[in-house]
């Protein structure tokens, strides 16, 4: 197999700043350092420092990499919940329909 092909890898093609960025929007450094109480997002954080210092320290790495994999797991779980309400719900109006 290519190096660059990693078929079984979630995080395959996904940067460490895109990751970042999205687990920042989605809960802000506040939360993010309650969930994973290290420095770069307890004290003065930024996108560049903990850049830096998750870059620099693989097992903090490591974990917000977790966090991120079981934040887009529950998100597919919700997204898949509203698809099924949805096609619930469209049946169910298709069937008190008479045409």
């Amino acid at each position: 197999m290519p190096p660059n092909e990693q078929p079984k890898n979630p995080l395959h093609g996904i940067t460490l700043q895109t990751l970042l960025q999205d687990l920042v929007d989605r809960h802000g450094f506040e939360q993010l350092g309650q969930q994973i109480p290290i420095r770069c997002f307890t004290h003065d954080p930024s996108l560049r420092s903990s850049l830096k210092f998750l870059r620099k320290t693989p097992w903090a790495r490591a974990k917000v990499e977790a966090l991120y994999l079981k934040d887009q797991r529950e998100l597919q779980k919700k997204r898949d919940r509203n698809q099924a309400r949805a096609a619930r719900r469209a049946r169910a109006s298709n069937e008190g329909d008479p045409s």
